[in-house]
């Protein structure tokens, strides 16, 4: 008879296999790193094999750990969809966004969402990780990306990538809009994990002479830092259309980015879709930009 490692051990595999990396499988089990590292090495001492290598900055499957994570990823999935058969939710409709996306742009449109939804129970899962389909039971997700995003999905591009420099209007208060090159190279910047500002002042043939800037991890960072008037950052144009148009920020450069990474909206393919998913579907696919 083949015993069955503890389920604990089994999890922390599980979690840490999705992400390579004991901190984010801690992360999402709500506990420290170091439990999760120490049921992953009690599972390998009791298989008497390893299942990853430990990197310097994270983790990587052995080809044994691999298969085997195939297998215990599958099984929890099954669980899971198991469970929720129990405890059905059938207006709930999970959407997986990122934090900035969520912030900026979903959060401030839900008052639209539950008048034209009204049955849905929207649920938002704000996280830079791709999330899936079947492992994370998410119905929508809202990406940036480039296609082809596969067969199995259903896919609409809801906004381009269109990067443009904002201020508070306090900030360039004694400025002539548009910024000159001059006014615009000493202009303090606010940097946020995409770091565009150096590909934007090439374009315009512009030296940075602001200095560094304050760096922030996340583009809800930097356009928070902006409507407080501490620098001008850029931002994707849909995220800041209800700002400028209040007169909260304002374009102080009619330059634009373009980018090879739109926003796109995701659903599976499927013939069943409850009714809660496909009005939350019709409703983000509303949104959509036109061609332009």
């Amino acid at each position: 008879m083949t015993h069955l490692p503890p389920l604990n051990g089994l999890r922390a595999f599980d979690a840490a296999g999705r992400h390579l990396n004991f901190r984010a499988a801690a992360d999402e089990m709500g506990v420290t790193q170091g439990p999760v590292a120490q049921q992953v090495r009690q599972l390998e001492a009791q298989l008497g094999l390893p299942l990853f290598d430990r990197l310097p900055k994270g983790l990587a499957f052995t080809s044994t750990g691999r298969s085997y994570h195939a297998r215990v990823a599958t099984a929890f999935a099954d669980l899971r969809a198991a469970t929720e058969t129990l405890r059905p939710e059938p207006d709930k409709v999970l959407v997986s966004v990122t934090p900035t996306f969520a912030a900026k742009w979903l959060i401030p449109n839900l008052p639209d969402f539950s008048a034209a939804c009204p049955k849905a129970d929207l649920r938002i899962l704000a996280t830079e990780r791709v999330s899936s389909f079947h492992g994370d039971g998410i119905d929508l997700a809202v990406r940036q990306g480039k296609p082809p995003f596969g067969a199995a999905l259903e896919v609409i591009r809801l906004f381009r990538q269109e990067i443009i420099a904002v201020a508070a209007p306090a900030l360039v208060a004694g400025y002539r809009l548009p910024l000159d090159v001059e006014s615009l190279s000493h202009l303090p910047k606010l940097h946020d994990a995409h770091d565009l500002w150096p590909a934007f002042l090439k374009r315009l043939n512009i030296e940075n002479r602001s200095g560094h800037g304050l760096r922030l991890s996340q583009t809800a960072l930097a356009m928070d830092a902006a409507l407080s008037g501490q620098g001008a950052a850029l931002v994707s144009r849909f995220l800041v259309r209800r700002d400028m148009a209040e007169k909260r920020l304002v374009q102080i450069h009619p330059e634009a980015l373009w980018g090879e990474q739109d926003f796109y909206l995701l659903a599976e393919r499927s013939p069943k879709r409850g009714s809660p998913t496909q009005a939350a579907f019709d409703w983000f696919a509303s949104k959509a930009e036109a061609e332009v």
